[in-house]
């Protein structure tokens, strides 16, 4: 869920299809009601089974969906949205709904527009979904993982980027204050997992690879340099127990874990990004943020060890997060940099453009990072484009900077 999350935001950045915006927000609104602890914290999954079978509590039968809804055009509808069958489309004459039909599609079959059909399958939905609360419930691991929670913290991220909604951002902080309260140890050390108030087992290297990535998206979005000094914190600790000098790759386990038989590290990429990828990423962007080459060396040098690798495989998927870190060495990112009163106004509007070659940074003030300083005017708000630490002149407009970047 929270990898479709990003996937989708950013997908509508690019097409701004409101298909995609509906995805997101009906993702969020199930993630924040099932999956979401008060804490702020997310909850690790739910079973498939309930009542002994599988995928019990999601499936129905066409003549419950006639007797809920009661109204035989709008369960048409419905049925005919989410391909629902009267012997059913799975197994014992019960329905998975499933979209094969576009919603125009639908909309023309029945003689609507598109917004008609919106509010029909609204309030099927609504009471199909209350319907459903009286079924016995899957069981809930109610775990929360700092790996997993990370995740979902940076698919908030995108989801605020992409639609500018204060909830998601508030949810996004939240979960960051999770982390550091209940999962971070005032040295850099993370927990991995936390349940019932208590954490009780390290982190693995996932765990500190994608919360430091979530920290860092945190600070895009806020210009909080907190987020950031604690995303160097990780990074300085997990370069202390993870690394591996020899190999130039970090292990999957700290040294401080029970010592194994042999210590494993995760390269390949897979359902999701190997913690060494990550890594290879975090250590780019934090030594751009930072200028600390020591960590640009790394990242160049982890790149370098797998570069044949990927070059030569017929499996190019399973490094595919390697390969976006490559497209960063090839092509550098822009370091765009916004200083003024109005940063946080410009930030939200820019955010709203798929730029995944830019790193955004700034505040009302010029606040403490070196490509930062003497940027800031009295009385205006500037935009500076800015690339290896080379910056063109300023501009006071979103889309002047747009296009200080459209050569890529």
């Amino acid at each position: 869920n929270a990898q479709l999350v990003s996937l989708y935001s950013q997908a509508y950045q690019v097409t701004k299809n409101p298909g995609y915006k509906k995805v997101v927000e009906e993702t969020l609104d199930f993630i924040k009601r099932e999956m979401t602890s008060p804490e702020g914290a997310f909850y690790s999954s739910f079973d498939a089974d309930s009542e002994g079978e599988e995928g019990q509590f999601y499936v129905w039968k066409k003549q419950e969906i006639d007797s809920i809804l009661g109204d035989a055009q709008a369960s048409e509808l419905f049925c005919d949205f989410f391909g629902i069958k009267p012997k059913g489309n799975w197994e014992a004459g019960k329905n998975i709904l499933h979209r094969k039909k576009t919603a125009a599609e639908v909309a023309k079959n029945h003689g609507l527009n598109e917004q008609g059909l919106n509010e029909s399958l609204a309030k099927s939905k609504a009471k199909l979904l209350k319907a459903r609360s009286g079924r016995p419930r899957p069981a809930l691991d109610d775990k929360a993982l700092t790996a997993w929670n990370a995740l979902m913290l940076s698919g908030y991220v995108d989801a605020y980027r992409a639609f500018g909604k204060k909830e998601y951002l508030e949810a996004a902080l939240k979960s960051g204050h999770f982390i550091l309260e209940k999962m971070m140890q005032p040295d850099g050390r993370l927990l991995r997992n936390y349940k019932d108030g208590k954490s009780v087992i390290n982190a693995f290297l996932d765990d500190y690879a994608l919360a430091i990535a979530a920290f860092v998206h945190l600070y895009q979005v806020t210009f909080d340099e907190m987020w950031l000094n604690k995303a160097q914190l990780l990074a300085t600790y997990t370069e202390q127990h993870f690394y591996d000098a020899g190999s130039g790759l970090f292990f999957y386990t700290s040294d401080l874990d029970p010592p194994l038989i042999a210590r494993k590290k995760e390269i390949s990429d897979n359902v999701i990004p190997a913690s060494n990828s990550l890594m290879a990423s975090n250590l780019y962007l934090l030594g751009q943020y930072f200028y600390q080459n020591s960590w640009i060396e790394k990242s160049r040098g982890m790149m370098q060890l797998l570069a044949p690798t990927i070059s030569e495989t017929d499996e190019p998927d399973f490094y595919s997060n390697w390969c976006q870190l490559y497209l960063d060495w090839v092509r550098p990112p822009y370091e765009v940099a916004i200083v003024g009163q109005d940063a946080a106004e410009k930030r939200k509007e820019i955010l709203q453009h798929y730029l995944p070659h830019a790193l955004l940074l700034g505040g009302v003030g010029e606040g403490s990072l070196d490509l930062l300083k003497d940027k800031l005017r009295e009385g205006e708000t500037l935009i500076y484009v800015c690339q290896g630490k080379v910056c063109k002149l300023p501009v006071s407009r979103v889309g002047e900077a747009l296009k200080l970047m459209e050569d890529r």
